[in-house]
């Protein structure tokens, strides 16, 4: 019967003998495989780094990394965790494993991987971009209930917003702007409500407390739209040179003071958060025009890149 090299990892001891050159070497051998793109002579090479040196966070990240994109996530899963188990935890290897949590449902180990990226870099890109897609997805878990409560959150949805206690201004508003109902609001953002004309502070103010009161929020029913995006785009350039793109900040673009402080108003911090959003919901904000529609579409169009469409 022949002996998976992985096998060693599981149950290790700090008495287990280690060959730090010997897995150097098979590391070295599974990066040029990879180089070559024979990913699974990689994995092959880099079984053997591991069995040589269980403790290595290097290889148990780059074994843990090659069998994600070859769809073994159970084993990589377990790389992984042990990957992140030596000390200082590899920050790639945390948020890796933060997405296989997440992929799997498990919100809470999810959030306390990224948790502890930001504790040493509270402004990494690609920890903050995740943890608002955690936070998200474990917040519409209460979403999953049972039939009943469905349709209960559906006749809330459907609510009329003049059934709420608002001033005369702010239901006018509401009328022009063609909401009508609970769930049609909780589709527009901020940006996009302060943009209309005769809407003013004391009207935002007004709904936003009403809908705290619901426990809901403005844009909340754009959210789910950007993280499926964010998700999709994620899957599409896995593996591939452009992966690192989606998360490069916005900050490090070329744009006018104008965009971007339109992209600041959305929350975008990142080209993979921009690419999520529509034409629409940027030019819903306030003195966003063509000229920063256009040097938006430009920057994305250098990086591979476009705005989300609705049939996205």
């Amino acid at each position: 019967m022949s002996h998976d090299p992985l096998d060693t990892v599981i149950g290790v001891s700090e008495s287990t003998h280690r060959d730090p050159q010997t897995a150097s070497k098979h590391a070295a051998a599974g990066a040029k495989a990879e180089q070559a793109g024979d990913r699974p002579a990689a994995v092959i090479e880099y079984r053997k780094a591991v069995a040589a040196d269980p403790f290595s966070a290097d290889a148990l990240f780059k074994l843990a990394y090659s069998l994600d994109l070859l769809g073994e996530e159970d084993e990589a899963l377990a790389c992984y965790e042990r990957a992140v188990e030596q000390p200082p935890a590899n920050v790639n290897a945390l948020i890796n494993l933060a997405v296989v949590y997440e992929d799997r449902g498990d919100y809470l180990r999810a959030e306390r991987c990224l948790r502890q990226v930001l504790e040493t870099n509270p402004n990494h890109p690609r920890a903050l971009l995740y943890m608002k897609d955690v936070q998200a997805s474990r917040d519409m878990v209460i979403e999953e209930e049972p039939d009943r409560d469905h349709f209960k959150r559906k006749a809330l949805m459907d609510t009329p917003v003049t059934d709420f206690e608002l001033s005369v201004r702010a239901r006018t508003c509401l009328k022009k702007m063609s909401i009508r109902t609970l769930g049609d609001l909780l589709k527009i953002t901020e940006a996009e409500l302060m943009s209309y004309k005769n809407f003013g502070e004391s009207s935002l103010v007004e709904i936003k407390k009403m809908l705290t009161a619901r426990g809901l929020r403005l844009g909340q029913g754009m959210e789910d739209a950007h993280r499926a995006a964010r998700k999709a785009l994620a899957d599409q350039f896995k593996g591939s040179t452009k992966e690192g793109v989606l998360n490069k900040p916005v900050g490090e673009l070329q744009m006018s003071v104008r965009a971007r402080k339109a992209l600041q108003l959305l929350n975008i911090a990142t080209l993979g958060d921009l690419a999520s959003h529509t034409e629409a919901e940027l030019m819903g904000v306030k003195n966003f025009g063509a000229t920063s529609l256009k040097e938006v579409r430009e920057r994305l169009a250098e990086h591979g890149l476009a705005l989300r469409t609705l049939e996205a």
